[in-house]
């Protein structure tokens, strides 16, 4: 179960791109959670998620010996659920929210980056990409802001 989490049902398996896999694999997840459970809903599976990633992250690096293997995306899942709480649903605002969260999660800007480096263990695997999605959030809401 642990690997199967990990690497979001295997999508942290595939060679090229599997942050980016597994974040547009969150999109029709969380659209479902929203249309079934509205934004609560969808706030509840985001804690979910990112307290089984916790775990199940500290597991695989542990018995991997690797600091964060690129193999793990629930870290991603977890961030873009997040992101996707912020927005209307709307297929425009989930691309947007994709969008700018894998800038986000590949730039790393400070503090996302000292994270990245800094934090060790399941907590270091999933706090770099929550940190992305809070830049991601903060420029959907000025998105939104600009936009009316």
């Amino acid at each position: 179960p642990v690997c199967l989490i990990s690497t979001g049902c295997g999508l942290g398996m595939l060679p090229w791109f599997p942050g980016t896999w597994a974040s547009l694999a969150a999109l029709p997840v969380a659209w479902i959670i929203r249309e079934q459970a509205g934004t609560t809903g969808l706030a509840a599976a985001t804690a979910v998620v990112f307290l089984i990633g916790l775990w199940t992250s500290e597991v695989y690096t542990r018995r991997t010996r690797e600091r964060d293997p690129g193999a793990i995306v629930v870290d991603e899942i977890a961030a873009m659920l997040l992101v996707l709480i912020v927005v209307p649903l709307n297929w425009g605002w989930f691309g947007a929210g994709f969008v700018l969260f894998r800038i986000a999660d590949t730039i790393k800007p400070w503090p996302v980056s000292w994270a990245d480096r800094s934090i060790g263990g399941g907590l270091g695997v999933m706090v770099d990409d929550i940190g992305a999605a809070l830049y991601a959030m903060a420029a959907l809401w000025g998105i939104k802001l600009v936009l009316g």
